[in-house]
């Protein structure tokens, strides 16, 4: 080969050739130090380590090998992220606790760790001066004492049982936390959670099973975003949340008797009620006999799964700013005409998204009344979700042929 030919990688700077091999699964950047000398060592200094498990591809033993050997020979002075993902297997505690210490003595930024047996996480872990990003999917035993993670801005723990064994007790020690998400599999304590966090603009909240109603009070004045998912088992106290601009509720219905239905009701009114202020609201399912309150400052509007037409007109009517409605499914056999426009239609909805899953028989009902009377509406986009080519065709042509209150209303079409 001639010297015009030289391996133009090879010649680049020592730093920028490990920043390239940080952006590579860590075990390709590792097998890279063997192309040439001055390849041999560049992989010591990649910032990011990522250690998943695959058992069709790595033994046990020698997978553990591996990750010894490479956090023994890394060389960074901070590593930016560290992840270390094995759920479904188990491995010595001891050794899961080394590396997270070595990750945390490596000057860590981001750690993600998730692993199936409980672990016994080093304690240097819990006053990590560099850490801004913590994920835990793991049962870990309880905090110390002492957490101070001065720098941390985002914080995901999953926890199995007691929270305030190891998850209040990780909040309480972050004083600049700006992102939480709290996954909790089961509580039967009867403790409230309260949220007193100056700092936080996102939270995001799982409880998947709880045989008991507590109270999560939030108490978050720069809260902007709200998430709250799986089961409905406790009481929203929202005592400050006035900087709050978008929720997101996904809750499954459990009810099996009469109490546990109005049990859940009462749940989802007060949760509603204490969101009413945002401007942008998505909820995927909830109960069709239950009151909606008026939400006086809502935008965007997203409706997932599957909704009957009469509650949809509902939202509309309790949402006079309306501007922006997206629904996923609409259900039904029945389409009633109400007697009013809902105030939003004439002068502020401007934009309709909506997928049509096979074919109900209140599609074009509601379609041709929501065209017929929203005078500002400028898009309505049309997805086809599982539904048969000649019936794609016809409800096109029925919807083209339908009225506009609006002469700059445009339809799309999306597959």
């Amino acid at each position: 080969m001639s010297s015009k030919n030289v391996d133009r990688l090879t010649r680049l700077p020592e730093e920028i050739r490990s920043h390239i091999l940080s952006l590579m699964p860590t075990k390709f950047a590792v097998q890279t130090s063997i192309l040439s000398k001055r390849w041999r060592y560049s992989w010591m200094f990649v910032t990011n380590l990522d250690f998943e498990f695959i058992p069709a591809i790595h033994g046990l033993n020698s997978f553990q090998e591996s990750v010894d050997l490479v956090m023994e020979l890394c060389k960074t002075s901070q590593l930016q992220s560290f992840r270390l993902d094995f759920p479904g297997w188990r491995f010595p505690n001891s050794r899961v606790s080394n590396w997270i210490d070595k990750a945390v003595r490596l000057n860590v930024r981001e750690l993600d760790i998730e692993v199936v047996e409980q672990v016994e996480l080093p304690l240097s872990l819990f006053t990590c001066k560099t850490l801004t990003k913590l994920r835990l999917e793991t049962a870990f035993r309880e905090c110390p004492c002492r957490v101070n993670l001065p720098c941390l801005k985002t914080l995901a723990i999953f926890v199995y049982k007691n929270p305030f064994l190891n998850a209040f007790k990780l909040i309480a020690g972050c004083p600049v936390l700006e992102s939480l998400y709290l996954k909790v599999s089961w509580y039967d304590g009867v403790e409230d959670y309260i949220f007193r966090i100056p700092t936080l603009k996102r939270l995001k909240l799982t409880f998947l099973c709880s045989p008991v109603v507590n109270k999560v009070v939030l108490d978050v004045p720069n809260l902007e975003y709200l998430f709250v998912g799986g089961t409905p088992c406790s009481i929203f106290v929202m005592k400050n949340v006035s900087s709050l601009v978008e929720a997101s509720i996904s809750l499954y219905d459990f009810t099996y008797d009469h109490l546990q239905k109005l049990t859940f009701e009462h749940l989802w009114a007060e949760l509603l009620k204490g969101v009413s202020g945002v401007k942008s609201l998505s909820i995927k399912t909830m109960s069709s006999t239950l009151h909606l309150p008026t939400f006086l400052n809502m935008k965007h509007l997203e409706l997932k799964s599957f909704w009957p037409s009469r509650r949809i007109l509902q939202f509309l009517e309790n949402s006079p700013e309306l501007k922006h409605l997206y629904i996923d499914k609409l259900e039904g056999s029945c389409w009633i005409e109400p007697k009013l426009v809902p105030a939003c239609m004439p002068t502020n909805l401007t934009t309709i998204k909506f997928s049509v899953y096979k074919r109900s028989k209140c599609d074009i009902p509601f379609l041709k009344y929501t065209l017929g009377n929203a005078e500002a509406l400028k898009t309505v986009t049309i997805t086809w979700a599982n539904s048969r080519v000649e019936e794609e065709s016809e409800l096109c042509a029925e919807l083209l042929k339908l009225s506009r209150a609006s002469r700059y209303c445009e339809i799309h079409f999306l597959k």
